[in-house]
This record gives C-alpha cells, sequence and structure tokens, in this order.
C-alpha cells in the first residue's frame, strides 16, 4: 500500500452521509472510487488474481469514470452498500448470482490485509447482534437494564410483572411492509396482559424501562468521541425528529473509555452508541448500532464528524 493510494467507498446510489465523508476527501486531495455492488455489471467491474504473483492478490476495481488497483487501496469506508437483486431473473438464477456477487466482489475486497476497514462488514455483522451486545458492555461494566430474550410466553409475563415499567424492541431492524405501507418498529411500552402465545413463534426482546431525562448517541471515530444529549418528551426518539432539541456534551472518564473498549473488543473502527441519562444524571448503556446514521447530528451542531471520518481513511491505519 502506498501512501497515495485511493479510498474505496462503498454504498448506495443516494447516500448523503457518504457524500459529506468523500467532500471533506476531495478537500485533502485525497483518491476515492466510489461504487455500489448493485452496479455490477452495469458499470462496476472486478478482476483480481490469486496465486500468480508474490502479493496474495492482485488486480482492480473499475467503475465507468475510476480503477483502483488492489494493492494500491489505503482504506475502505463500508457504509451501506447496496448488493444486486437481479429481479429479471428466475427465483434460482436470481439466489445463484447474488451469491456469486457476494461471494465473489466481496470476498475479493474482504481479502485484502494492507487497508484500513470503516468498519469491515463481517465485523459489523459479528456486532450487531444484541444478546452479544448486551454481554460485552456488561463485561466492560457499562450499566445495562435488566433485559430478557425470549419466545416463552410465561418467562415473559414473568419479567414484565417483575419491573415497574417494560419495554418491547426488535432485536434487529428489518425492512418491512404491512398493506404495501413501510412500517417502522419503534421501541414501545408492553403489559403482561399483552402476552399471548403468539410471542413463542420468535425470540423477543423485553427490557426495563429507564426512568430517563434525556437520550445520548454518541459517535466513535477511531480515536475521537463525539457526544450529544438529545431532549424530547418521547420514548424512542426516533419517531419525531422534529421534537429534538440537541446539546454537545461531555462523557464520564470511565464511559468514554469503556466505548472505545466496546469497538476495540470487536475490531471496529467507528461505531453509534445509544445511552440513557437517568434522574441520577447516571449513563445507561443501550445499544450500538456499529454502521449508524450521524450526518444529521453534523448539521445540527457543527461537529466535524465528517472531517473526523476523512481523517481516519486518510490516514489508511489503525491508530
Amino acid at each position: 500500500m502506498t501512501e497515495k493510494g485511493p479510498v474505496l467507498v462503498a454504498t448506495e446510489a443516494d447516500d448523503i452521509t457518504a457524500d459529506m465523508v468523500i467532500t471533506e476527501l476531495n478537500r485533502r486531495n485525497v483518491p476515492v472510487v466510489r461504487f455500489s455492488p448493485a452496479d455490477i455489471g452495469a458499470g462496476l467491474t472486478v478482476s483480481a488474481r490469486f496465486g500468480t504473483c508474490p502479493a496474495p492478490v492482485v488486480g482492480q476495481v473499475r467503475t465507468r469514470s475510476r480503477t483502483a488497483d488492489l494493492t494500491q487501496v489505503r482504506a475502505v469506508y463500508w457504509r451501506r452498500p447496496t448488493w444486486p437483486a437481479f429481479p429479471h431473473h428466475s427465483d434460482d438464477d436470481a439466489r445463484l448470482a447474488a451469491a456469486q456477487v457476494r461471494y465473489g466482489l466481496g470476498g475479493t475486497l474482504y481479502s485484502l490485509d494492507g487497508p484500513l476497514w470503516v468498519n469491515h462488514p463481517l465485523r459489523n455483522a459479528a456486532a450487531d447482534y444484541k444478546p452479544a451486545q448486551l454481554a460485552v458492555a456488561q463485561r466492560l461494566g457499562l450499566p445495562v437494564p435488566p433485559t430478557i430474550v425470549t419466545n416463552d410466553p410465561g418467562e415473559a409475563r414473568q419479567f414484565i410483572t417483575s419491573h415497574a415499567a417494560v419495554i418491547h424492541k426488535t432485536l434487529r431492524w428489518t425492512p418491512y411492509q404491512r398493506d404495501g405501507v413501510p412500517v417502522t418498529a419503534w421501541a414501545e411500552p408492553v403489559t403482561a396482559a399483552e402476552i399471548d402465545d403468539s410471542v413463542s413463534v420468535t425470540p423477543h426482546l423485553f427490557q426495563a424501562r429507564v426512568n430517563k431525562v434525556a437520550d445520548v448517541r454518541v459517535l466513535v471515530v477511531g480515536s475521537r468521541v463525539f457526544a450529544v444529549r438529545i431532549d424530547s418528551s418521547l420514548l424512542d426518539w426516533r419517531k419525531d425528529y422534529s421534537a429534538l432539541s440537541y446539546t454537545v456534551v461531555g462523557l464520564p472518564d470511565h464511559m468514554d473509555k469503556a466505548l472505545r473498549a466496546y469497538l476495540d473488543h470487536f475490531g471496529l473502527m467507528s461505531g453509534s452508541f445509544d445511552l440513557a441519562v437517568d434522574r441520577s444524571g447516571d449513563h445507561w448503556w443501550l445499544e450500538l448500532n456499529p454502521n449508524g446514521q450521524w450526518a444529521w447530528l453534523e448539521e445540527k451542531t457543527g461537529l466535524a464528524m465528517s472531517a473526523a471520518f476523512a481523517d481516519l481513511l486518510t490516514q489508511g491505519e489503525t491508530p
């Protein structure tokens, strides 16, 4: 890898967040090759050779306007890539083709050991399991609200009745429609009377409600930590962004260190944490989004988040 190598940015076609980081990289005169895996065969080409050179892998990723030498890539910003669905193929052919792209293009990129990844998709995936997140948070000494993951209706009722207030969360956000209308699952209050046998179909996450006065969204980028207090009257602040107010805050030293250690545990260079602040001023760990949104926070607060990403990607190595 050379100092002047490009940064690969893998993301969907319309991504304001990636645009902000690319703008910062352009200001630094860092070459960028942006692509979406969905463009394979229509402007995106990958060609890699193995076992034919001293280097373990040589080749190129090419778009209509840019070319990246795989031996020269300094960093990969794995934002929100879209994989092809091949809708004009039969179901079986589409599944086969999609698998070849994931394991061909994806596998080639994953084989590179020179670039800095922000973040490596396999590490993102490992960090995306909420039960694992809860266990790691507790091991690191972060305050975790009492939580149960269960598909046993009786266990769920017992847990709910043993706490003053309980909320239900999905274990993973998943695109979902009901009668053709997109539906988002928010954190919602739940009572024991609402639990029926349908709970047994899949595991559910129930969590004791924190008596919070505010939320805090924390973005960690390499060695930099940005914390923003979000004030609202909402249980789940994502329901109405117009009802929110923002304040840049600092974190207690032990919390700052624990969140950095949390990312180190999963081998991540960046992540967005959600915390709740209770009436005593204590911070409760809620969850990590290893590839969370942050662009709107930069716009609201002026924090130099995109510049922090550009600095990290320009450096091209673990801080």
